[in-house]
């Protein structure tokens, strides 16, 4: 049986961990480095790193701060954050990536996944997608549409259509970021999750709203998501790997 992943964020901006609610308000939470060491050793089974700022700014990665951070974790590092061709995605794995995450720059450029996977195999390509709810049905028949650069634009594409479109273009694995749930720790957003677990063929997994290991247990029961992102949780010490993973155990959510 697979196991279902935990994979703590880390949401840097000016090289510290923040979080917000709904993309704004963010607030300092430490240092990334000695985070990701911290989640290395308590069982993390991947680990994201996310330069949230770059898109909108217009600029790399913080590559820099990728080494570093990939020097102190003996697991699968994700990067995402103003990645725009490929050799960004080149420059991120000899950084120490293993997977590559691409969002806002692959709704303007689409053939950005197709390219990477033909380059670097489907395993390394990773789709970010900020998923809003919205009330035209009749636009977006998901009910939820794709937002870019820190949901700052809207993209006009309808969330189920783009992760098929992704799908189809080889994208190994999917992260559904709501919105709407990011940050409030009221639960995953488990419609949208859902909606797309069942579209494409390939791993989804859930991310923004985590308050609780009930919350996780949902992500896997409800939505089918093969794994979960965890932030604020274990940020602010709310929650820990080990602590989280003991009672997916109790639920009957297959952990390492």
């Amino acid at each position: 049986m697979q196991t279902f992943r935990i994979i703590p964020c880390l949401d840097v901006i000016d090289r510290r961990v923040t979080k917000g609610v709904k993309f704004k308000d963010n607030i300092d939470l430490g240092d990334p480095i000695e985070l990701a060491r911290q989640y290395c050793q308590e069982g993390a089974d991947e680990l994201v790193f996310y330069d949230i700022t770059a898109s909108a700014e217009q600029r790399k990665t913080d590559f820099e701060l990728l080494r570093r951070i990939a020097d102190v974790v003996q697991l699968p590092l994700a990067v995402g954050g103003g990645i725009a061709s490929l050799t960004d995605m080149e420059q991120a794995l000899s950084a120490g990536a293993r997977k590559i995450s691409v969002n806002s720059l692959a709704v303007k450029n689409p053939n950005l996944i197709a390219e990477g996977v033909k380059e670097f195999g489907n395993k390394a390509i990773v789709l970010g997608m900020d998923p809003v709810a919205v009330d035209d049905k009749a636009s977006f028949p998901s009910g939820y549409e794709i937002t870019t650069r820190g949901f700052r634009e809207r993209s006009g594409k309808d969330a189920v259509d783009w992760a098929k479109q992704a799908a189809d273009l080889g994208v190994g694995e999917i992260v559904v970021n709501s919105v709407d749930a990011d940050g409030t720790r009221s639960g995953f957003e488990l419609t949208i999750t859902g909606l797309i677990a069942q579209a494409v063929s390939i791993p989804v997994v859930a991310s923004g709203g985590a308050g609780s290991a009930e919350h996780v247990r949902d992500a896997y029961t409800v939505a089918k998501a093969d794994a979960a992102i965890i932030a604020g949780i274990l940020h602010t010490g709310l929650t820990t790997i080990p602590q989280l993973k003991d009672a997916l155990r109790a639920f009957g959510v297959p952990v390492r």
